[in-house]
């Protein structure tokens, strides 16, 4: 399977008819920094289709990108970004809790994205237990591993699975191009 088409759709936040269309939905989660955007152009082909920045925190909607016009993938904000100011981190807070928690939106998938190299933060357990208690279905995209030392590579990702539970856990890569297939194929067959 593979992403033969990609476009942005647009920025929602609050109730919106494309998300009542009976498109499927996919969801993007992570903290800021963790690289949802350049995990989004990866798997889609396309460089700039989710906007990159040096700045985490830069995505403060629910950003809609149709895949192979057959479902949305749903970039949410990133969460846990401490240098934004205290409005801003709980417009961001407001907007994932809404989308996962309160709004009558089912996701197939909602794909969990941390820093495999930084493992899993408090933050990061914290969101895991949320979507949990909401009966989400969730995968664990460990990035970044290309950063981790091969030495400890092993140790890392294994401590990531022991807190993730039964959840399943893949490692990614944008730069180094690991696990852009099973990614794809874990969106594609949701």
């Amino acid at each position: 399977m593979k992403i033969t088409s990609a476009r942005f759709i647009k920025s929602v936040v609050g109730t919106d008819e494309l998300l009542e269309n009976g498109i499927p939905q996919v969801a993007f989660i992570g903290r800021s920094n963790a690289g949802k955007s350049s995990i989004i152009n990866s798997l889609t082909g396309r460089k700039n289709l989710a906007k990159t920045s040096a700045h985490p925190g830069r995505t403060k909607l629910l950003n809609l990108f149709l895949i192979n016009e057959a479902l949305y993938l749903a970039d949410l904000p990133g969460y846990g970004y401490a240098l934004a100011s205290k409005e801003d981190r709980e417009w961001l807070q407001k907007v994932i809790s809404w989308y996962l928690f309160k709004s009558e939106y089912q996701q197939k998938l909602v794909v969990l994205i941390i820093d495999g190299n930084v493992g899993m933060t408090d933050s990061d357990i914290r969101m895991l237990r949320a979507l949990e208690e909401h009966g989400k279905n969730v995968i664990v995209v460990a990035n970044k591993v290309d950063k981790i030392k091969k030495s400890q590579y092993e140790a890392q990702i294994k401590k990531i699975k022991d807190m993730v539970g039964d959840h399943p856990v893949m490692p990614y890569s944008s730069k180094k191009k690991i696990g852009i297939g099973e990614l794809v194929n874990q969106i594609l067959t949701a």
